[in-house]
């Protein structure tokens, strides 16, 4: 089971949310029910969102996203499951049946009401145009399919991060804090079965001092990781 966090999409020029320049450092996030109770809370949510629009749009898989594919393609990989919401495991080529995409991806709008999922680029290019929150053909709000603040995770994703952590052989966790939960507790789930957890990441790690965890690797993961796939698979 692969893990991913932020640390794996700075190389394709996305800001690691809690870094230096992330956006949590400039931007109160709006929760979900204010989402749904306040206009003003929609034009926040989509204001803030459309400032990063135009950098995941152009956002291409880099080295990390293609090693986790060439593992896939050689049988080793059963699962990624990733905090991440940029789609590029999906833009690399992950097959869509081992991706848990455990907080939403920013390459699809979501209604709140009927949960129909439609392209972002219109509701954007109205966002703004008219500065007004889009609304689905049902009425409905519509919503980048990511997780906000307050909103309760897919029950389908959590089951299937589960179920691979409960047969995976093998965890690495790749550029994140495992500082977010739930999201962070499916590696130590499979760690603390009793397989071999290991972490790349630069800077600390909220796992770092967990018994369960095999080897630590310090360092940037984009140098380390598709080196490591390159020779294993060689």
């Amino acid at each position: 089971m692969i893990f991913t966090g932020a640390g794996i999409s700075t190389g394709s020029g996305i800001p690691d949310f809690r870094g230096p320049k992330g956006v949590w450092k400039r931007r109160q996030p709006v929760y979900f029910q204010d989402f749904i109770t306040s206009e003003a809370a929609r034009i926040e949510h989509w204001d803030y969102k459309l400032e990063g629009w135009d950098g995941f749009r152009r956002a291409q898989p880099n080295a990390v996203h293609r090693a986790i594919v060439a593992l896939e393609k050689a049988g080793k990989v059963l699962a990624v499951v990733t905090q991440n919401i940029d789609g590029l495991h999906a833009l690399a080529g992950t097959n869509p049946e081992r991706l848990v995409e455990l907080h939403g991806t920013n390459l699809l709008v979501e209604c709140v009401k009927c949960k129909s999922h439609s392209d972002p680029e219109p509701h954007f290019e109205f966002f703004r145009g008219k500065r007004k929150p889009p609304l689905c053909d049902c009425g409905g709000f519509l919503k980048p399919a990511t997780i906000s603040f307050g909103q309760s995770l897919d029950p389908l994703a959590l089951e299937r991060a589960q179920s691979a952590a409960a047969r995976a052989d093998l965890v690495v966790a790749l550029g994140s804090t495992l500082s977010v939960y739930p999201a962070a507790s499916f590696p130590l789930m499979a760690a603390q079965r009793g397989v071999p957890y290991i972490i790349i990441n630069r800077g600390a790690t909220d796992h770092d001092d967990q018994s369960s965890v095999s080897l630590r690797i310090e360092g940037d993961v984009g140098e380390i990781f598709p080196a490591a796939v390159e020779a294993t698979l060689a």
